[in-house]
């Protein structure tokens, strides 16, 4: 049995700004992507013995790795999602016929619900090598189609499917790159249970409504002139999340393992995207591992250092 590998980047918001609420259910956002090396690899399992003309072409998911039972192993899984999305867009514009039969395996590095865009990683690695199957015999996608497909998938899809670092805007969709020099290095602290990124959004409206002044945080001028000087200390005083408020006022332990990587020594710590992962900025590598050091030592769940920018989804041997 063939098969065709792709990997894709966890991320983390540099700047996450949330506007109002919009029509659609959606909020504005205004946001600096980081892709980072935790990444995931999705596997699509070739069957050429068994073609399939309609419906689904994913006969079964497996996932393996870091939080492994929490991945959905069906249909609403993003990687399934992302193969069917492909594979539809193909039969509705190109008259494509019949594929191979196919099974995904997810090998997991990216914490799930975790604020790091692993499930969007996947959904972009899914849709990349769906799109290798495909065009084996069918004319292949330019980029601008494939990041309109991602953005169906979810509003990170587009920026796990293109990587390094960049401005987001719309739901966080619309991608603009951004200069950025240098290597950055981030001590990372996962906890046991995720957070629902609606939940978070929905109580950021709460506190809010409340009269909490949490943002909108929409200018990213600074942060923008503080990544082309690739010193990580001009960086680390420009990190900004609206949604750090009200992950920690959902999760109290959010805020001991920030002042615990205060403590330790950390340029800066943010909440990533909407949590409940801690990414906490440092110096160097080495920094990073004495202060994901630290925290392990004060009893935090589990960690992880990583460097960014990292590339986006692209194809590796099987």
């Amino acid at each position: 049995m063939r098969t065709i590998s792709v990997r894709a980047h966890g991320k983390v918001n540099l700047h996450l700004g949330v506007g109002d609420a919009r029509e659609d259910g959606y909020h504005e956002l205004v946001t600096v992507f980081q892709s980072l090396s935790l990444s995931d690899v999705v596997t699509l399992e070739i069957d050429d013995e068994e073609t399939v003309a309609t419906g689904s072409i994913v006969s079964g998911l497996t996932a393996t790795g870091l939080d492994a039972a929490s991945v959905p192993q069906d249909a609403t899984n993003l990687a399934w999602r992302g193969v069917d999305t492909l594979v539809d867009f193909y039969r509705a514009r190109h008259g494509l016929g019949s594929l191979p039969r196919v099974r995904i395996r997810i090998e997991k590095g990216i914490p799930t619900a975790g604020g790091m865009a692993g499930g969007s990683a996947d959904a972009a690695a899914a849709l990349l090598a769906a799109h290798i199957l495909v065009t084996e015999t069918m004319p292949a996608l330019d980029q601008t189609t494939l990041d309109a497909l991602a953005a169906e998938l979810g509003s990170d899809v587009p920026f796990t499917l293109r990587g390094g670092t960049m401005l987001g805007t719309g739901r966080g969709e619309q991608l603009t790159p951004m200069l950025s020099r240098g290597r950055y290095h981030w001590a990372l602290v996962f906890s046991k249970q995720g957070l629902a990124t609606p939940e978070v959004f929905g109580h950021l409206d709460q506190l809010r409504d409340q009269g909490r002044e949490i943002g909108p945080s929409l200018d990213t001028t600074d942060l923008a002139h503080a990544l082309m000087t690739g010193n990580a200390e001009e960086v680390a005083g420009h990190l900004a999340n609206d949604l750090q408020a009200p992950a920690v006022s959902l999760r109290s332990d959010i805020a001991r393992t920030l002042d615990l990587g205060k403590q330790a020594g950390a340029l800066a710590g943010i909440v990533s995207g909407s949590g409940p992962t801690c990414a906490f900025l440092c110096r160097s590598e080495l920094h990073a591992r004495d202060v994901l050091d630290d925290l392990l030592s004060e009893g935090v769940y589990s960690g992880a250092t990583a460097t960014g920018p990292a590339h986006g989804a692209y194809l590796i041997d099987g």
